[in-house]
């Protein structure tokens, strides 16, 4: 049976668990059993319920199939806990979920939990200001240089060197925005980097789910231009980097069997050792590597696993919001479970369970986790894990529509422009390189810019003593043609 698929929210974790038990209560098969020479109605075994909820979650596509066993017997246990289910004697909370033969039941009504008070959505402009061309100054003036004599144009030579149509020209200046610092940088990242996930995600607004106070836009920067080769995040404090033998550790199951890091096993088994060595540095980590401040971000990306583009891309943007040794953790895990699951010569790293479900069971508490341990997080991360091991190569790569947007708004705050008074910001104060022309000043101009050289030219013909009478007659008959066939186009 599959169920529908929540929407994103902020409350799609306490959404998801009433769904899930309406979901388990709707579908669950009840029927009679006998224990301790009693009959029970309307019960169930602990088994019987393990099967069934298992199958609805793997089915269901918030979960998906790689969902185990296990990971749904400690949902039933928080289920019993919470009095979703009891036993067949009424009792749960203290008691402990079996998978057995132990009967349970439904009681009257199986408690869901409130949603939260949705916070008063914000206005856009709560987002962080984008740095935009109205923080501008004055080009400086250059002094001491000598003014430029006045000298009458030809109507062509003028029409080139104005951008603008003859009539109601406005006085206007030339500007330019002040230098920009790397900490406005820092903060024109962070401003469209955190709009653009908000469209992606399709949202109105990312109140209790993302707060802009806590995106650090030096992080965003330092993710998209400090990485090697591979694109993997370099770090500038080694401090902050992974322990040189757990990196090594995991160049020895990445590449196995040609690995250089380390000799070749000595005893059966040494894989599996090197992978426990990996998971307890992983597993020990003070929060998980998406951070706690991120984690409604991402569980409102598993609505959008449906649309893998989609999905893709907002991982690719939510991900350069993380801490650099978090992001350069994460893909180098991702990038090693992926590899560990595509390689047929690595021998199985557990007796029972599939290297697949095995890597992702042991590692996705690592990645997504809530600081108030959220029942389904388990589940979530399961999910999440499995689409990014997936998809690892393209989420870490930097969005090329969020970097054509920022690198085009730098650019564009870089160039100097001319602004008009009346516009933005009365210039009527400062000194104009344009000036209002009228008309019949422009006209004006026309007859005497023509006029002015033609007389010139007239003159230095009839002054030339070393050119001979025949071919002055021939060019004064040339300009004056000439003169002819330009009235007759007026």
């Amino acid at each position: 049976m599959e169920g529908k698929v929540i929407g994103p929210g902020p409350y799609r974790a306490t959404k998801l668990w009433n769904e899930t038990i309406k979901l388990f209560r709707g579908g669950m098969p009840l029927r009679r059993h006998w224990a301790h020479f009693r009959c029970y109605d309307s019960s169930f075994t602990g088994s019987e319920a393990v099967d069934y909820l298992h199958e609805l979650l793997r089915h269901n596509y918030n979960f998906g199939p790689e969902v185990t066993r296990y990971q749904t017997l400690q949902l039933l246990k928080k289920f019993l806990k919470a009095h979703v289910i009891e036993d067949i004697k009424g009792r749960h909370g203290t008691e402990d979920f079996e998978d057995n033969s132990h009967l349970y039941r439904f009681p009257t009504l199986s408690p869901l939990k409130s949603l939260p008070i949705r916070p008063l959505l914000r206005d856009s402009s709560d987002l962080p200001r984008l740095i935009r061309w109205d923080d501008y100054e004055e080009l400086p003036q250059q002094e001491n240089i000598a003014p430029l004599k006045s000298a009458v144009m030809t109507s062509d030579l003028w029409n080139k060197r104005h951008s603008v149509a003859i009539g109601d020209v406005h006085e206007c200046k030339l500007i330019r925005r002040k230098e920009i610092t790397s900490k406005q940088v820092d903060h024109i990242w962070k401003s469209m980097t955190i709009a653009h996930l908000q469209r992606v995600l399709g949202l109105k607004t990312l109140d209790g789910i993302l707060d802009p106070v806590y995106v650090n836009g030096k992080h965003i920067v330092h993710n998209i231009f400090s990485v090697n080769k591979a694109g993997i995040v370099v770090l500038e404090n080694k401090a902050e980097d992974m322990p040189y033998w757990v990196v090594s550790a995991m160049k020895c199951l990445a590449n196995w069997p040609n690995a250089n890091d380390i000799k070749q096993p000595l005893y059966p088994g040494f894989e599996r050792d090197i992978l426990r060595t990996v998971a307890d540095y992983y597993q020990r980590l003070k929060e998980p590597l998406l951070t706690f401040r991120l984690y409604e971000v991402f569980v409102n990306i598993l609505s959008l696993l449906q649309e893998q583009d989609v999905a893709t891309e907002a991982l690719q943007v939510s991900c350069l919001l993380l801490p650099p040794p978090n992001r350069r953790r994460l893909q180098l895990l991702l990038r090693l479970m992926a590899r560990v699951c595509q390689n047929p010569q690595l021998p199985p790293l557990n007796d029972t369970i599939a290297t697949r479900t095995l890597m992702v069971q042991m590692f996705s508490p690592c990645v997504l986790g809530s600081a108030d341990d959220m029942d389904l997080d388990e589940l979530f991360a399961t999910k999440l894990v499995t689409f990014m091991m997936e998809h690892h190569n393209v989420i870490f790569q930097v969005n090329n529509k969020l970097r054509c947007q920022v690198e085009e708004h730098l650019s564009h705050l870089k160039r100097a422009q001319i602004k008009y008074a009346g516009s933005d910001t009365d210039f009527s104060a400062s000194p104009a390189f344009c000036k209002q022309i009228r008309r019949v000043d422009c006209e004006e101009q026309k007859i005497i810019g023509t006029q002015t050289p033609l007389q010139q030219l007239l003159e230095g013909l009839i002054a030339d003593k070393e050119l001979p009478v025949k071919d002055k007659r021939k060019r004064l008959k040339q300009v004056q043609g000439g003169r002819a066939a330009r009235r007759g186009g007026q």
